[in-house]
């Protein structure tokens, strides 16, 4: 029975075993293909994954545009009006080409290299995405950067303005006023005496040249400076007003030696005018300098001498002596020595018999000076590079704030 049992099986039941073990092979490479399809699938899913976080270069060169147009135009409407324009460095603008090259090309070659992919189990659909305003402004950032830095590059050539003046006092004049302190000074035909008057014409001629270099030198027997060139017109005043008889010896008039000591003052002077004023009530009777040896020196350096004699010296006009013995003696005076100075040297001589006229011959040296003076068409330049430097460091400010927000780039 058992026999025939088992020969009457059917041809089914042999094939039992047979099929569970073809079953668990077949089934065994089915699921070693499913899984070979998933990598595929998997791997063929990253790049779409990555596709949607690569940033698009158009995009970045679409910002660029935008934003460098519209920097163009509105350095077109602001400084286009503007009047002598110029850029002093000019050379500097070849910096802002090669330094947004290099920006650009650090941070394009830097983005392949840092490129993040993470693994995302639907990435098409992510690829199917419509991109937003954020995604569109990623570059922002960087756009930001390279507009600062082209302004660094325009603020670097110095960016300047141009206006052109008339009669515009290039430099003042250097002035040695030289000052008689002989006894003869004391005389009062120019009240309240010589020397006084002197001073208080000296005084008010320093307060009408406000830009001149002044210095004061005082000659009796012998010459002295008094006070150096200096545009300290409140010392030299002061000076001045200290200034009174027997300070120096006066037994003597020594005018070339004053003349001499003031051109002294002025031979190291780089000022294109120089000027002595030379005050003076006597002739030349002391001192080892002749008056005219010191005017051809003057006129060797360019200086002008005027001269001035003061005091009225006519002996008819001398005040009476004292003792009753007629009146007293004047100095002797010498103008035409005073003449052959002040032509030498392309000055003028003038006399002043009182007050009243010793102060319209310092106002007529005065009107002298100013002709004289130099003047000249002078082209004035206005620094804009502030309107540079300062928008730049904004927006870089800016791109640090962005790169702290949804800007920001990982990794």
């Amino acid at each position: 029975m058992s026999a025939a049992g088992s020969s009457a099986s059917p041809p089914g039941g042999n094939t039992t075993p047979t099929s569970t073990g073809s079953g668990s092979t077949t089934g065994s490479r089915v699921g070693g293909g499913a899984k070979q399809a998933a990598r595929r699938a998997s791997a063929g899913k990253r790049p779409a994954a990555a596709l949607v976080r690569r940033p698009s270069r158009a995009s970045l060169w679409q910002l660029l545009a935008v934003v460098f147009a519209l920097g163009a135009v509105a350095f077109v409407a602001w400084f286009g009006p503007v009047e002598g324009f110029r850029f002093a460095h000019p050379w500097a603008l070849l910096l802002g080409p090669l330094a947004l090259a290099f920006v650009l090309w650090v941070e394009i070659a830097g983005r392949g290299s840092r490129q993040g992919v993470f693994r995302y189990s639907r990435a098409s659909e992510l690829g199917g995405l419509k991109s937003g305003v954020v995604r569109r402004l990623a570059d922002l950032p960087l756009v930001l950067r390279l507009a600062a830095i082209a302004l660094v590059a325009l603020a670097l050539a110095r960016p300047q303005t141009s206006r052109t003046t008339s009669d515009v006092d290039q430099e003042g004049i250097d002035i040695v006023l030289a000052l008689d302190l002989s006894g003869s000074m004391q005389e009062t035909d120019l009240a309240p005496n010589r020397l006084e008057a002197a001073k208080l014409v000296i005084d008010h001629f320093v307060r009408q040249r406000p830009h001149d270099r002044l210095g004061l030198v005082v000659f009796g027997r012998d010459a002295f400076t008094h006070v150096p060139l200096t545009l300290d017109h409140g010392t030299f005043l002061r000076m001045l007003a200290e200034l009174q008889l027997g300070l120096i010896d006066g037994r003597g008039t020594a005018i070339g030696n004053g003349l001499g000591v003031s051109l002294n003052r002025l031979r190291r002077s780089d000022s294109k005018s120089k000027v002595v004023i030379l005050l003076t009530d006597g002739d030349n009777n002391a001192g080892n300098i002749a008056p005219l040896e010191a005017a051809k020196f003057a006129q060797t350096l360019g200086v002008k001498v005027y001269t001035i004699l003061a005091g009225n010296n006519d002996p008819e006009s001398a005040p009476p002596d004292p003792l009753g013995l007629g009146q007293t003696r004047r100095q002797p005076v010498n103008p035409k020595l005073l003449e052959e100075i002040a032509s030498l040297t392309g000055g003028a001589a003038y006399l002043a018999t009182d007050t009243g006229i010793l102060e319209q011959q310092f106002q007529r040296i005065l009107e002298d000076l100013q002709k004289s003076r130099i003047k000249d068409r002078a082209t004035l330049y206005t620094e804009l590079f502030p309107r540079f430097v300062w928008p730049a460091f904004g927006l870089l400010l800016l791109e640090l704030a962005l790169r702290l927000t949804r800007f920001r780039r990982l990794p």
